[in-house]
């Protein structure tokens, strides 16, 4: 598989492994499931892999970092997140998790994105994930605390990651518009950005990504399928956009889009991964999967050739804005 590299000298395979699944998100995973999906995503040459305390009240660092003990540290990139401590929480044993994964609450979140919570938030990942250090390091969802970000969490980021301790310093987001300014006012070096760079929202290309070229910024693209729209050939009713049903209007567009592809031979999730990738700006995709089986069918969407001629056929029936169409990488 392909790899970018960050302005810091990483390298990050063009499809990462996102862990959110490894947390029991909607329902359980199993730990064999769990395992198998790394393994999967090694053998296909995966080598970036994503985390967040958030995923699971820390299971997911657990699994992820039990499975990638086996393998080389130097060979691969692992990113976690911070912005959410775990604190212990007394009698939640007997409940489920309030957010979206399956675990009991026997552990709750609580958002701190001072200097002293990230730093605490990093020794707690390292315990869970059992490895020697963290590459990279996102402020995880700062949107309601940005000017704590920009004033703490930042600079208490950008010192570790001088004095060597983390690899990169990032910040994961659903919008483009605190991102960049973040990549405007700070020395942060990448940005997750999910769901607002794809085939049916490219609100990002007005404003974070020509930022993150003129700063040398690198952007990891998450939500690429928009939390399930554009994972299917032939989007259904019921199908989710950015984690809610998706409206009508949605899934005839991204139909289509189908509609284009499939007269080039290509799928929509296809598509769907080689749009993406077409940005300079863009260092890597991450894409989650809960089972083996999940990983090897996104790396084959992403093996699968796109003829150039597709991204202007879908410009000619308005759905790209003509600034997507040119070949940018």
């Amino acid at each position: 598989m392909k790899q970018r590299t960050t302005r810091g000298g990483l390298r990050l395979s063009e499809i990462g492994l996102g862990t959110a699944q490894f947390g029991n998100l909607y329902r359980e995973t199993t730990d064999a499931e769990a395992a198998g999906a790394v393994e999967e995503a090694w053998a296909r040459g995966i080598r970036y892999f994503d985390t967040a305390p958030h995923y699971g009240l820390g299971l997911s660092e657990r699994r992820l970092g039990e499975a990638l003990r086996k393998h080389p540290r130097d060979e691969y990139v692992l990113s976690t997140k911070v912005g959410r401590l775990l604190e212990p929480n007394p009698g939640g044993e007997h409940h489920r998790d309030d957010d979206i994964f399956e675990v009991n609450a026997a552990t709750r979140r609580r958002w701190d994105f001072s200097a002293d919570g990230v730093r605490r938030s990093i020794d707690d990942s390292l315990e869970r994930l059992g490895l020697d250090r963290i590459d990279i390091v996102y402020l995880h969802d700062p949107d309601d605390h940005g000017q704590q970000a920009i004033d703490e969490a930042i600079p208490a980021l950008v010192k570790l990651r001088d004095e060597g301790v983390i690899g990169a310093v990032g910040a994961g987001m659903n919008q483009s518009a605190l991102p960049t300014e973040f990549v405007r006012r700070t020395d942060i070096d990448l940005i997750m950005l999910a769901g607002r760079y794809t085939l049916l929202d490219q609100g990002a290309a007005a404003d974070l990504l020509p930022a993150a070229l003129e700063r040398g910024v690198g952007i990891v693209l998450a939500g690429v399928y928009n939390s399930g729209l554009l994972a299917t050939e032939h989007p259904q009713p019921g199908a989710t956009f950015d984690y809610t049903e998706a409206p009508a209007s949605l899934i005839e567009r991204a139909n289509a889009i189908a509609a284009v592809t499939e007269r080039h031979g290509v799928t929509l999730p296809q598509a769907a991964i080689a749009f993406v990738l077409r940005h300079p700006a863009v260092v890597s995709v991450p894409i989650g999967a809960r089972t083996a089986r999940q990983v090897a069918s996104n790396v084959e969407r992403y093996d699968a050739p796109v003829p150039e001629d597709l991204w202007q056929d879908l410009t000619d029936e308005g759905l790209l804005p003509p600034d997507e169409t040119t070949p940018q990488n």
